[in-house]
């Protein structure tokens, strides 16, 4: 039996792939390789990946139906889906809304339907946001919080794959777990990311953006501690197919920007050159996870506090920044 990690050569999707090979699993990995970031840090990950027992790739785009079904036909031993892929970044939904509309719809109505029609899934689990909690102010969030003010569409799409598992769920009886993801960070990261690219600009001398002062406030969430929850998670289907569950996983803590940048400071031995902006529309002012669902049902615990992270990510980024040289 085999568990489909789709996105297996972005950031979550490669560390996840890991956790399942490391743990006896085979995993079929799916990725289309977009350029929404450097190509070579996918790529690079999906090296780690490929050099392992146990791993198949196929480059493949979720928009497009027939390409996922040539792949999902030649597994016909899958038992269930870890769905990470999507077209991320709040910001550049702005930019490019067509972007949003094939890969977070149609990409996740495609994995529905694989999901329906595979004769052995056990568990659908996928990749929603924090940002679907919008304008919310009571905090911490909590899944049982309203979620119908979205601030950008990338939030109204990940909102949208909600509602489309829950009536997949309630119709044909998939089991599924949509997993609302907070600031993830860590080594292998993405380039788009602020911990990242505020790294990467302190190395180089160049100035970085800093919204409101720094004052906004994050619950950065780091990568074992993910993975750790999304694997817990894939173990624990829903005792009723028709109940799809929706959790929060974070670091159950809301930090400030200027913590993480004075933290980055440290740990590159560099300072920053901070350039002060206004907070843009589709930036919420702060969020932070209630993490008791998840908890009580995996036993969730996230261990690594930002003063941890973020050194261990500034070690492998300046190895990373000397490679690409």
């Amino acid at each position: 039996m085999a568990v489909l990690v789709t996105g297996a050569a972005g950031f979550i999707g490669y560390h996840v792939a890991q956790a399942l090979l490391a743990r006896g699993e085979r995993v079929v990995g799916v990725d289309n390789l977009n350029a929404y970031y450097d190509v070579r840090l996918k790529q690079a990950r999906l090296a780690r990946l490929e050099g392992q027992g146990g791993f198949a790739f196929h480059r493949a785009d979720l928009a497009d139906r027939a390409a996922v079904d040539a792949v999902v036909a030649g597994h016909g031993d899958l038992r269930a889906i870890v769905h990470l892929a999507a077209q991320a970044g709040v910001r550049y939904s702005m930019q490019d809304p067509w972007s949003y509309v094939a890969s977070n719809l149609t990409g996740h109505l495609v994995m529905l339907e694989v999901a329906r029609n595979m004769p052995r899934c056990q568990h659908l689990v996928y990749a929603s946001s924090s940002s679907v909690y919008g304008a919310n102010s009571k905090l911490p969030f909590a899944e049982t919080d309203r979620v119908d003010t979205p601030l950008s569409l990338y939030a109204a799409t990940k909102r949208a794959d909600e509602l489309m598992s829950h009536a997949y769920s309630h119709l044909y009886g998939i089991p599924q777990t949509g997993l609302r993801f907070f600031t993830v960070y860590g080594p292998w990261g993405r380039p788009d990311m602020a911990y990242f690219s505020f790294a990467r600009a302190i190395m180089r001398g160049e100035p970085i953006t800093v919204y409101d002062g720094g004052t906004l406030r994050r619950d950065f969430t780091y990568i074992d501690d993910i993975v750790a929850g999304v694997v817990g998670c894939l173990d624990h289907p829903p005792g009723d197919a028709r109940q799809p569950r929706l959790l929060n996983i974070g670091n159950n803590r809301s930090e400030a920007v200027n913590e993480l940048i004075d933290l980055l400071e440290a740990a590159l031995g560099r300072k920053a050159i901070r350039q002060a902006a206004e907070r843009p529309l589709a930036d919420v002012q702060e969020t932070f996870a209630s993490v008791e669902a998840i908890a009580a049902l995996t036993g969730f615990a996230p261990r690594t506090p930002l003063s941890v992270g973020i050194p261990r990510f500034a070690d492998w980024f300046q190895r990373w920044l000397a490679q690409e040289k």
